[in-house]
């Protein structure tokens, strides 16, 4: 025993040091070593024992407890049964004996250890582990520490982490589900006698608003008048031990229902209870009590009865998230329901003492997140099911929702709401869609709802109605998609608008374009004001209460010009012709501002408070724009059938939007006139016959057009005749870059359009094209000119290769294959950094568009292609962890090998009807190989985005070209295959992988399951390391032969399960022994 207590104190000291301010980080490793040589010693248990009943130092107790948790999960199939046994009855004891007294981190700690021997031992060795945590929480003494258990063994063995075989995981489950119905039993009676025991004693309160009143959609809501009595009961005032029962007894219940089926073991009478104290959540009488009585315990009492609340709703929401629902538990959700929303109703009734939203302000938040979540899941798993419920009205509930959703007391909130009518709105159009036949009798009765939503949500966006909140919006910092608080929350306000004008067309566009109409009358009356001072034009409003009600006008007209842009697609397409006056008033409406604003250009006006209103002038143009910009389609649709009505009116339209866009466009804008041009001399006209096109005229315009632009830059190209003065290089960059920009622009326009199209293009390109062949060996070492090169040669082969011709697309490439040796590759990748990097991916792109040309034209070039490939590119980046490069290079061995099988596997009809199996001549074998073994390779790697990739075009060439079966894969490769991905499945590296890789690995094994089960599996299991003989053959033995897809990936993933268990049991325990 001395040596016990001389090692309690050598502990405790090493504990003080390693924890103390002064301990250099050197001396902490020393200690760390020291106490983990001395947790690996057989018989440290025992040590830890003695130290946890005899210290009362925190730090000795977590690791004592540490000590013991490694002992029982990773070293207790070593530990000797008479051990065990000694274990197991010594740590509920001291459980027991100081569960009271500990701290409750370390008591939490020690339950976690008991549990971690029952997920072992129980019930073969522990048989009454489960029995005292019933008789726990039934001895009143011990209801808590019962219930901390309980929660603990739900966590812990219900969903075990992969430290079990998945036969122990199943056995667990099973004998976990054997005692819901006796635990939820336990559960509601614990429930159920604190709520009786303390309604019987509690005093009646006089009549409040709050309670006592069943409303006027209870009768609905509510199946009969005795639930609404029951619910309406006075909520008992709680002692904190009972508080604190009830508080474990809710988390159990919402753990449990987290992995237990639906079924009868959750009755009726569990559900009412769970409601009842859901009920703590919205008692503001309470709340108030505790704050009015003023001291502290009082207060934390009121938080504590809010934390019941939120609990209780837990549990709720817990099984509102599953989705399948047996036919049996319908009545019961139909129940939960009712309960629910006739708490939302308590919370939004609205009366003289409160009003919703000061209600909703003294509820905790965690409250109403709950809630809000419960009416999220309503929504969207079970509004389906429960609409064709008579005795369910989905209308009072949406009333309910409305109410509940405009006095939301945070943004956060409010954000939530509209996303829940999002919900909603999309459920309505989909219904609405598959049973066309019912639209107008589901939408008249949804009408008013939708009608009322759409005015309060355009309220909410407008400053006249809403200011105060709407200035507590940030507007200048960016969240993780890159849009400020205020920009959320107009996206999010509008995407409701847009949702229900694709239900209400009419309605919307009734309501929402006056309103539009009275800010524009605001902004266009600008005009009015403005008057010329000496530096320039100034706004003569500057008085302060009219700069605020013009701040106001022009902030909402910035948005209702953003929803009028967002309506835009209700009017195109099969509506056209329907909305065609709605949208003509508006797009006038567009013109007419734009234009105005462009003339006026009240953006660069002296205001009175420019640090307001100058932004605010600056997003009603911008705005106004953007809107006119999303009716481009409509105007195309509109220019289509003007050819055969009204042209005038179209063309009057198109003039007035060029004057206002015209003064705007600056030298940014060169590339998008360019193209304007480019197209108006290319693209067809539009209902005209082929004889009336004025093709040739259009050509000469276009090569005059092309060869103004490309000037400058075919005056590069080195003439032997007369030698020109030499440029500096920065100049010639800026050239070649100029004008690369608009001809890729051009080209990349052009590329799905008519032969004709395309033929006059590249005409006019033809000697810029030349020219930039020319060039581009003499800046093979410029990254950034190499890269401009490449992306308009990449688009040219992506668009115009039949019209440059084979000879000359051949020298394009030849010159390539040229040009990129080993050395400028070397250069490019590994010294030039991501530039480098990109010119290389170019080039392996404009390769990949070869290899896939059909036809025998560019087959010659294969060859030297794979050379590149394998000989060149891959030994540069195979080793390089930086995935940069690879990527683009398995695409061109995939492609190469996709799109020209028969390069490798030469076969002939004939051949394969003589030999009855289409048994192909091999050719290339080595280039093929390589590329295999490439990809192989691949597999090792930690980027899980090239492993992705390339498992999904080995699956691709199985599907499409059978390359599993081919004789070399299946003879060479294929169980090489199958044991690298298994192998990446046990070290776990690629788990978000997991589904892909099983099926994989059936596919290749599909090939030769014989070969599999009789050869493979036994020699993949003889070649696993870090497990015994007889562990081997359990493996092999629990592998069952089936031969479907999800029985062998089940087969796959419980190996790879159980290998990783063996081995975690069969670490050994390292000799030698250590003393403090």
């Amino acid at each position: 025993m001395a040596s016990e207590e001389a090692s309690l104190r050598a502990l405790e000291s090493l504990m003080t040091e390693f924890f103390h301010d002064c301990t250099t980080n050197e001396r902490k490793r020393e200690i760390e070593e020291l106490l983990n040589n001395f947790a690996q010693q057989i018989g440290a248990w025992r040590f830890c024992l003695y130290f946890l009943s005899s210290t009362r130092n925190d730090y000795v107790m977590m690791y004592s407890l540490t000590v013991f948790e490694n002992l029982i999960n990773k070293m207790w199939l070593g530990v000797p049964s008479q051990d065990k046994m000694e274990i197991r009855s010594c740590l509920p004891k001291l459980l027991l004996a100081h569960h009271k007294t500990l701290p409750y981190f370390i008591r939490n700690k020690l339950c976690k250890v008991i549990v971690d021997i029952g997920r072992q031992d129980w019930p073969m060795f522990y048989h009454d582990f489960f029995t005292n945590i019933l008789q726990l929480i039934q001895s009143p003494v011990t209801t808590p520490l019962g219930l901390i258990m309980l929660k603990t063994t739900s966590e812990e063995l219900a969903c075990p982490r992969e430290d079990l075989s998945v036969a122990r995981k199943e056995e667990l489950r099973k004998l976990l589900l054997d005692q819901v119905q006796t635990v939820l039993g336990l559960l509601t009676g614990i429930l159920e006698t604190v709520w009786d025991k303390h309604s019987v004693t509690a005093a009646t309160p006089p009549p409040s608003p709050t309670s006592g009143e069943s409303g006027d959609l209870l009768s609905n809501l509510l199946q009969s008048p005795s639930s609404a009595k029951l619910l309406n009961q006075p909520i008992p005032i709680l002692d904190v031990e009972s508080e604190y029962i009830c508080s474990l007894a809710l988390e159990c219940l919402a753990h449990l229902f987290s992995w237990i089926p639906l079924s009868a073991s959750i009755t009726p009478s569990l559900l009412t209870t769970i409601f009842h104290f859901a009920r703590f959540g919205c008692d503001i009488r309470a709340r108030k009590m505790a704050s009015v009585n003023g001291s502290s315990q009082n207060c934390v009492l009121g938080q504590e009865r809010g934390r019941l609340g939120v609990l209780a709703m837990s549990c709720i929401n817990e099984l509102m998230s599953k989705n399948c629902v047996p036919m049996e538990f319908e009545e019961y959700l139909l129940r939960m329901f009712q309960q629910t929303f006739y708490l939302l109703q308590k919370i939004t009734k609205d009366n003289n003492a409160h009003t919703v939203k000061s209600r909703l302000e003294e509820l905790d938040e965690s409250y109403i997140e709950k809630f809000t979540d419960f009416l999220r899941l309503f929504v969207s798993v079970h509004l389906r099911r429960i609409e064709s419920y008579s005795q369910f009205p989905v209308v009072e509930f949406l009333t309910l929702l409305f109410k509940y959703t405009f006095h939301q007391p945070t943004h956060e909130g409010y954000f939530s709401c509209l996303d829940i009518w999002t919900l909603f709105l999309d459920y309505l159009t989909s219904k609405i869609k598959s049973r066309l036949g019912d639209k107008e009798a589901v939408l008249n009765r949804y009408e008013d709802a939708l009608v009322l939503l759409l005015t309060e949500v355009l309220n909410r966006i407008q400053f006249r109605y809403n200011q105060a909140q709407l200035e507590e919006l940030d507007d200048e910092t960016l969240d993780d998609d890159q849009q400020t608080e205020w920009q959320r929350y107009l996206r999010q306000s509008l995407e409701v608008v847009a949702k229900v004008m694709e239900l209400l067309p009419t309605h919307a566009f009734s309501t929402l374009f006056p309103v539009l109409q009275d800010n524009l009358e605001v902004y266009l009356g600008l005009q009015q004001f403005i008057v010329t001072s000496g530096s320039g034009h100034r706004l003569n409003i500057t008085a302060e209460n009219d700069c605020r009600r013009l701040h106001c006008s022009l902030r909402d007209l910035s948005s209702l010009l953003q929803a009028v842009g967002r309506l835009a697609e209700y009017f195109i397409g099969d509506v056209f012709a329907a909305r065609f006056s709605d949208a003509l008033t508006v797009v006038e409406r567009l013109v007419k501002v734009t234009l105005y604003g462009s003339q006026i250009k009240l953006y660069n006006i002296e205001t009175a408070v420019p640090s307001v209103l100058k932004p605010d002038l600056i997003d009603v143009h911008a705005q106004s724009l953007a809107a006119l910009q999303a009716y481009s389609h409509w105007l195309a649709q509109y220019c289509s059938e003007a050819h055969r009505q009204n042209t005038q009116q179209f063309v009057s339209l198109i003039s007035t939007t060029m004057d206002a866009v015209t003064p705007l466009i600056s030298t940014k804008a060169q590339v998008l006139v360019c193209r304007a041009l480019s197209n108006i001399l290319l693209l067809p006209w539009p209902n005209l016959p082929e004889n009336e096109q004025q093709w040739p005229v259009r050509s000469i315009n276009h090569a005059s057009l092309i060869s103004a632009l490309s000037r400058d830059y075919r005056n590069l190209k080195p003439n032997a005749v007369a030698p020109q003065r030499k440029m500096p290089l920065d100049d010639t960059k800026v050239i070649i870059h100029q004008t690369l920009s608009v001809l890729e622009d051009i080209v990349e326009n052009i590329s799905g359009e008519s032969t004709k199209s395309r033929q006059i293009c590249y005409q006019s390109l033809q000697e810029s094209v030349q020219v930039s062949l020319a060039l581009f060996p003499a800046f093979i070492h410029q990254s950034d000119v190499t890269d401009e090169m490449l992306s308009f040669f990449l688009t040219l082969f992506r668009g115009l290769r039949v019209q440059m011709g084979v000879p000359f697309t051949e020298q394009i490439i030849q010159t390539f294959l040229n040009m990129f040796t080993r050395e400028q590759l070397a250069e490019s990748i590994l010294h030039e950094g991501s530039t480098g990097c990109r010119v290389v991916e170019k080039f392996l792109k404009i390769l990949q568009v070869v290899v896939q040309e059909p036809g025998q034209v560019f087959k010659p070039f294969l060859p030297s292609i794979i050379s590149l490939c394998m000989e060149q590119v891959y030994p540069i980046i195979a080793e390089r962890p930086s995935p940069d490069v690879k990527a683009e290079l398995f695409e061109l061995l995939f492609r190469t090998l996709h799109h020209n099988w028969r390069y490798f596997f030469k076969s002939t009809v004939l051949a394969s009807v003589q030999r009855g199996i289409a048994e192909e001549q091999m050719e290339n074998e080595p280039q093929f190989s390589a590329i295999m073994q490439a990809f192989g390779q691949s597999f090792l790697q930690p980027d899980i985005h090239l492993f992705k990739q390339n498992l999904f075009y080995l699956e691709t060439l199985n599907t499409k070209q059978k390359l599993y079966h081919k004789k070399i894969f299946r003879t060479a490769m294929l169980f090489q295959f199958v044991n690298v991905l298994l192998q990446v499945l046990v070290h776990k590296s690629h788990d978000l992988l997991q589904e892909e890789i099983g099926i994989a690995i059936y596919n290749m094994a599909s090939v030769d399951f014989d070969g599999f089960f009789a050869a493979f599996l036994p020699e993949f299991l003889t070649s696993c390391d870090g497990v015994d003989a007889n562990q081997k053959n359990v493996l092999g033995r629990n592998f069952k032969m089936d031969r479907d897809l999800p029985s062998f990936t089940q087969n796959v993933h419980r190996l790879v399960n159980d290998l990783r268990y063996y081995r975690l049991c069969n670490d050994s325990l390292p000799p030698g022994t250590v003393k403090l």
